[in-house]
């Protein structure tokens, strides 16, 4: 994998769309000063994900933006910067089945920014998670700007150790121990908060298991009810059935008594 091409347009000082062809090896870029050279390494730094203003030499973020221009040719300021990288991907080291991967960024004046992936919007960690495959990355120190050599000279050893295993390409890894450690602990509270939710249903339960039960019975006896209304009735029915067949036959007797005597 080697960079291909780098393509600026309105990015500070190039308001044209400029790009800059890269063949794998060293490559130079040379020019007087104050011709952008310096502002090719900010752009690199920037589309890779850089947050920083200052790192950027800008007071803000919208200060990579070209600004205007009245030295010889009269420029109105530009109204959004973007800026792309193109990788030559054909050995795969990048995680897209792609031979040319693009990664752009675009900054526009109102304060938005966005980012793509071969012309498909992305996240910054998207990027950064990309990159972070190839030892790439704004923290990874495989951009060395202005004044920053003397700071690596004057390192204590731990910044040094942090410098060399940056350079070695272990912050992808620490970063993703570091994502996957965030979701262990999300975890961790979900299954906390399901827990606590399994002790109030558990609580709840047995007063329900008890009211079932209490339910259970009151339909039992009130089937037992049922059952004994009817014996009794079935009872009650019989002694007036007797009562009324008594009657009948008292009224029988009487009759043929009251039909002898006339």
């Amino acid at each position: 994998m080697h960079l291909m091409s780098l393509t600026l347009r309105g990015f500070k000082s190039f308001a044209s769309a400029t790009t800059f062809e890269f063949a794998p090896g060293i490559n130079a870029v040379v020019g007087p000063n104050g011709s952008g050279k310096s502002n090719v390494l900010d752009a690199l730094a920037w589309v890779m994900g850089e947050q920083g203003a200052k790192s950027l030499r800008g007071g803000s973020m919208k200060d990579v933006i070209f600004a205007g221009s009245g030295d010889g040719v009269q420029r109105a300021p530009l109204g959004r910067a973007k800026v792309t990288l193109t990788f030559d991907n054909s050995d795969g080291t990048l995680s897209i089945p792609a031979d040319r991967v693009q990664i752009s960024r675009t900054m526009f004046r109102s304060g938005g920014s966005e980012y793509e992936i071969n012309g498909s919007p992305a996240r910054l960690s998207d990027i950064q998670d990309l990159l972070s495959e190839a030892g790439l990355g704004q923290d990874m120190h495989v951009l060395v700007g202005q004044g920053q050599l003397d700071a690596v000279l004057h390192a204590t050893s731990q910044q040094r150790r942090d410098m060399i295993e940056q350079a070695a390409g272990v912050v992808k890894y620490r970063r993703r121990q570091e994502k996957t450690s965030r979701k262990l602990e999300s975890v961790a509270s979900n299954l906390t908060r399901l827990s606590d939710l399994a002790n109030e249903l558990d609580s709840q339960l047995q007063p329900l298991s008890d009211q079932a039960e209490s339910a259970a019975t009151a339909r039992q006896l009130q089937g037992r009810i049922r059952q004994l209304e009817s014996v009794l009735l079935a009872r009650q029915l019989g002694v007036l059935q007797a009562e009324q067949a008594q009657a009948l036959a008292s009224e029988a007797e009487g009759t043929r008594r009251a039909e002898g005597l006339s």
